[in-house]
């Protein structure tokens, strides 16, 4: 896969894009990551890659030029998607990140200051995303949040392809509680269950867990997924667990 980071700031992706998974991933050959700085493309002596927004108002508005001729300098294909971070896209979630995971290159741009003038969005931008509901200084900090979720999901990147499938959200649950050493940290225990070595019997644990923290957590993603039989039986006595407990 072949991520473009078109951003005013790339300074900012340096740490990140050279530690843990998303270095691992460039030095298998998962991805390769290329940062394209705006400002190269303004037209001025000044690399001016803002401007005062028309009407009237405050801050500034990122410049329609530069961007347009950032994104033509990049080889790209028919299948090329270019991705802006912003309050109007469609909220972000894990099945979004696998969707992307499976896509060759990726451009994403990265607003700031007031936000980019709108033909940007119009007539270049194919996606748009937002990761919640909230304000942060720019794009830059969405825009990497959401190429961890993606690269994390290529195949042969995580050490432990099993880790991916077994995150939260991956099957539309939240992920179960995780334990490791010592057993016993100031009388607090391990669950027996895990030191058990029942494989089928800890993997129900696990069901029943992640059942019951989505339930508790954010009882809204069960209205979205389709639960087999055994889960939804799972399901049904944790509710009256719960039920017999505020009795």
């Amino acid at each position: 896969m072949k991520i473009d980071i078109l951003t005013l700031f790339p300074d900012f992706f340096l740490s990140p894009l050279n530690s843990s998974i998303l270095k691992r991933a460039q030095d298998n050959n998962s991805v390769i990551f290329n940062l394209i700085n705006i400002r190269d493309f303004a037209e001025d002596k000044h690399k001016k890659a803002d401007d005062r927004p028309f009407g009237g108002g405050c801050g500034m508005v990122m410049k329609p030029e530069p961007i347009f001729k950032a994104v033509e300098s990049i080889d790209k294909n028919q299948d090329t998607k270019i991705i802006m971070l912003c309050p109007t896209g469609k909220k972000y979630d894990q099945q979004k990140a696998m969707d992307l995971s499976n896509d060759d290159h990726l451009i994403f741009i990265c607003g700031h200051y007031e936000g980019i003038d709108e033909r940007v969005r119009k007539h270049l931008i194919t996606e748009e995303i937002s990761i919640g509901d909230y304000i942060l200084t720019g794009g830059e900090i969405a825009t990497l949040t959401v190429i961890d979720s993606i690269v994390r999901l290529i195949p042969n990147v995580l050490g432990n392809e099993n880790s991916a499938i077994q995150d939260s959200f991956s099957d539309g649950l939240l992920d179960c509680p995780h334990y490791t050493r010592p057993e016993i940290f100031r009388d607090m225990s391990v669950p027996e269950i895990l030191l058990s070595g029942n494989h089928a019997k800890i993997d129900e644990w696990r069901l029943k867990e992640k059942l019951r923290l989505t339930l508790t957590r954010r009882p809204d993603l069960l209205q979205n997924i389709q639960l087999d039989k055994k889960t939804l039986k799972y399901l049904n006595q944790i509710k009256k667990e719960i039920s017999s407990n505020l009795i």
